[in-house]
């Protein structure tokens, strides 16, 4: 069992950067592929960026390539994800997720709210 609580979400505006963690707990993190996903209103969740057990691999949308960085510490438990030159249309809830592929997620967080303001 894994649990996954996110922070760092917060109001920002059009450029900005910000830098969201999730906490994982249980000793098995490193084991674990870990995701980021977010929701905007009245949309689908819809994927972001995940990194593998060993954070040697990294995946991310096209639509967030080359802006946002997904980052690990199995030392902390955590994973990151670095938002730069964020956008209005990057505003949704993000969650994080652990699961034993970057393509099949197991445990999921509650998510933070980003919001980028025009």
């Amino acid at each position: 069992q894994v649990q996954l609580v996110e922070s760092g979400g917060r109001l920002v505006q059009t450029g900005g950067s910000l830098r969201l963690s999730c906490a994982a707990s249980g000793r098995t993190f490193s084991s674990y592929a870990m995701g980021w996903f977010r929701q905007a209103p009245g949309k689908a969740r819809e994927f972001v960026a995940a990194i593998s057990w060993s954070g040697g691999s990294t995946y991310y949308a096209d639509s967030v390539k080359g802006r946002f960085t997904i980052s690990r510490d199995n030392a902390k438990n955590t994973v990151y994800l670095q938002m730069n030159s964020l956008k209005p249309e990057d505003t949704a809830v993000y969650y994080c997720a652990a699961g034993k592929s970057t393509y099949l997620y197991d445990y999921w967080g509650q998510g933070t709210q980003v919001t980028v303001s025009s």
